[in-house]
């Protein structure tokens, strides 16, 4: 499964706060979900670091797209972790306000960001946990991963 075909109601995506459809996993769901995708980012205008947005899903299997900014890894100095726990919150925030069911997460900010995936993945389970109790109707989420080096850090915070 990929960020661009999972089963769920909508995929966040990480999105750089001033070239939306650039590499990574944004480039991904850009491609896949066509030129309607980037025109719409285009007219809701920037997402600070940490923020969310949506939009719609366009060609992808997903009918939302939720759009955040990771941090940039820093050392750890610079709030990323709290930065990165934002993402994820407000990336439920949204889900909630939009009464959405799914989402499926990519690792935010283990990619060209440099957030060390085994400090990240507790990160993203934590949180989402927690948000669950604030939005119950969100009934499935989904860690999706590039590489088998971003998913080992999840599947030992999940015990899968």
């Amino acid at each position: 499964m990929s960020a661009t075909s999972p089963r769920s109601r909508s995929t966040p995506s990480s999105t750089p706060p001033t070239k939306p459809g650039g590499g990574g996993v944004d480039g991904a769901i850009h491609r896949a979900a066509g030129a309607e995708l980037l025109a719409e980012c285009i007219r809701i205008g920037g997402c600070p670091t940490g923020e969310a947005r949506i939009t719609k899903g366009y060609r992808l299997l997903a009918k939302h797209v939720i759009h955040t900014v990771g941090p940039v890894w820093r050392g750890g100095g610079a709030d990323e972790e709290e930065l990165l726990a934002s993402c994820y919150r407000n990336s439920m925030l949204l889900a909630r306000t939009h009464r959405l069911t799914s989402l499926a997460f990519p690792a935010i900010s283990t990619g060209i960001y440099g957030f060390p995936p085994d400090r990240a993945a507790p990160i993203a389970v934590e949180t989402v946990r927690a948000g669950h109790f604030e939005a119950p109707e969100i009934s499935r989420v989904i860690f999706c991963c590039f590489s088998e080096s971003s998913a080992a850090p999840y599947r030992t915070v999940l015990g899968a």
